[in-house]
């Protein structure tokens, strides 16, 4: 039988990686894009089993487009998996973060995942397909001006589990991906986004934060130019999609182990003051 998935954030970096191996692994994928010629770049390289959908996980209209054009595809096999992998990273001290800019890291991060997942579910709950959510490392531990980011993905990771604890009676799961640094343009856009942010901030918060603002900046490139490849975060959506039990959660990389493993261990003050120092 067909097996269908969707993937959001399709166009470029994990997304784009999940989208090649999972096609490569016999799956029918669509592949959630915000433009059209990032669709077509895809699927010229993916092939046939990449069926392109445009979708802005923040705009209600084409998530319902999309869920109308994946219904009249998929027929009676529903869908196998969804692969919630849209978002952005928003840096900017909390005491001066604008308010519209929290906001919109929930709306790309928390809110558009909700609504995609709420738009999929009786698709999934025909397929008996399970909801694989890329969250990061850093839902679970937090670092100086990155408190948006982290806690969009905290909130994720709660969803995860609120949506694996009511529908699991159907035979749907909900796993949580935390992936560590990846190599992908994410962190371009994060910088980018991160340089708007600041422009915005008043002198204050440059003459209080400008150390950490600036090493923020460089932890973003650091993460583009010495992260993971995705293709590891690709194979571990697979084996989650595919195992007979998979785990509730997977950490991707050694840096995100390091902290899921060790960090998350010790007592909060200590482990606060290894981040301060990192």
């Amino acid at each position: 039988m067909t097996k269908y998935i969707l993937v959001s954030g399709a166009s470029k970096g994990i997304g784009r990686a999940i989208v090649l191996h999972l096609t490569q692994a016999g799956f029918n994928v669509f592949a959630g894009v915000r433009k059209p010629e990032d669709g077509k770049a895809l699927q010229a390289e993916a092939g046939e089993r990449c069926t392109p959908v445009i979708l802005d996980v923040t705009r209600a209209e084409q998530i319902e487009a999309v869920r109308a054009l994946i219904t009249a595809q998929v027929g009676e096999a529903g869908l196998f998996g969804l692969v919630n992998n849209a978002g952005i990273a928003v840096g900017a001290p909390m005491e001066f973060m604008p308010m519209e800019d929290l906001r919109w890291q929930f709306d790309v991060n928390f809110f558009g995942q909700v609504a995609v997942t709420q738009a999929f579910v009786e698709l999934l709950r025909v397929g008996k397909g399970r909801i694989i959510n890329i969250s990061s490392i850093g839902g679970r531990v937090t670092a100086p001006i990155l408190g948006a980011y982290s806690a969009s993905k905290f909130a994720l990771e709660a969803i995860t589990t609120a949506f694996r604890l009511e529908l699991s009676v159907w035979g749907i799961d909900a796993i949580a991906i935390e992936p560590g640094r990846i190599k992908t343009p994410i962190w371009d856009s994060g910088a980018s986004i991160a340089d708007g942010i600041l422009a915005k901030l008043p002198p204050r918060a440059h003459e209080l934060y400008g150390r950490f603002m600036e090493a923020g900046k460089r932890d973003f490139m650091t993460a583009r130019d010495a992260g993971a490849d995705p293709l590891i975060v690709a194979k571990v959506v697979h084996r989650a999609l595919t195992v007979k039990n998979p785990r509730t959660r997977y950490l991707v990389g050694k840096d995100a182990k390091f902290v899921g493993h060790v960090l998350l261990r010790i007592p909060d003050r200590i482990r606060e003051r290894f981040i301060k120092l990192v």
